[in-house]
């Protein structure tokens, strides 16, 4: 079984440049540097399709999905509730129309009481409403693997804890690949997941340490740890130009950019595109 992921979006909350504060470090001549808030597209293909996975919905979400060529998802997971990595939901619509049916959604309890309660009538129409809801939700824990099905075949996610500051988020394995874009610690339990993996996607935030997520060296430590064949930086704030980190880390670890592909298993060189 193969997967295919894009890295839709690799950017810090107010992406790259951002506004009013335009591109710290990063030079604006490296198309490269241009970011996107974070979220992930998962693909199996097979004989009778595509089954597609998308992970969180960022406020660029709609040209995320439109240059990713998207038409249709079979589940959509949710990493935590913060703004950044939910309030593209509404972008949903169109393929809810689209299909005449609501997507299903993975959420935790926590990220659950959020969406209803600032997209409340994306899950049931409010009294006096129109319209129809978009989305069913299924509740998730840690450690039950969610599978999703669909034309290409069932893609199946492992949740497991983060710390995010003051809140937990949750990453997820699919099969060797790990995606932990918001994070600044593991409870223990949660380590054993991130063992034996071919790709990691990991938040590398900045420089400087943050109350909520790794810095860069934080990353590294952590990839140096767990020992990935492959580490993907994410989360990448305007001080972390892409030429520069590029030039800083070890060979087995490479900063994101938006739209980067690659598969699990890899092709026979094993370099993401």
């Amino acid at each position: 079984m193969t997967l295919d992921f894009t890295i839709l979006g690799c950017g810090s909350s107010g992406g790259v440049p951002r506004v009013g504060q335009g591109w710290g470090a990063c030079d604006p001549g490296n198309p490269r540097n241009r970011r996107r808030r974070c979220s992930l597209l998962v693909r199996r293909g097979g004989p009778d399709g595509v089954t597609t996975v998308l992970v969180d919905t960022s406020p660029d979400l709609r040209e995320q999905l439109l240059d990713a060529g998207v038409t249709q998802l079979d589940g959509v997971l949710f990493t935590h509730e913060h703004a950044d990595h939910t309030h593209g939901i509404d972008d949903l619509r169109p393929l809810a129309i689209m299909h005449r049916r609501r997507l299903d959604v993975y959420v935790d309890e926590e990220t659950s009481k959020a969406l209803h309660h600032r997209f409340g009538y994306c899950f049931a129409t409010p009294p006096g409403g129109v319209y129809p809801p978009i989305l069913t939700e299924h509740r998730f824990h840690e450690g039950r693997p969610i599978q999703v099905d669909g034309a290409g075949g069932p893609i199946v996610a492992l949740p497991f804890r983060q710390r995010h500051g003051e809140i937990d988020s949750f990453g997820f394995r699919f099969g060797d690949v790990a995606y932990s874009s918001d994070v600044n610690a593991f409870p223990e339990n949660s380590l054993k997941h991130l063992a034996g993996l071919d790709v990691w996607i990991i938040d590398a935030l900045r420089e400087h340490p943050h109350p909520s997520h790794f810095t860069l060296r934080e990353a590294l430590d952590h990839v140096a740890l767990m020992k990935p064949r492959q580490a993907i930086l994410t989360n990448l704030h305007t001080d972390l130009d892409y030429a520069t980190v590029a030039a800083s880390v070890p060979a087995h670890v490479v900063p994101a950019y938006d739209m980067m592909t690659f598969s699990s298993p890899p092709p026979d060189d094993g370099t993401p595109g």
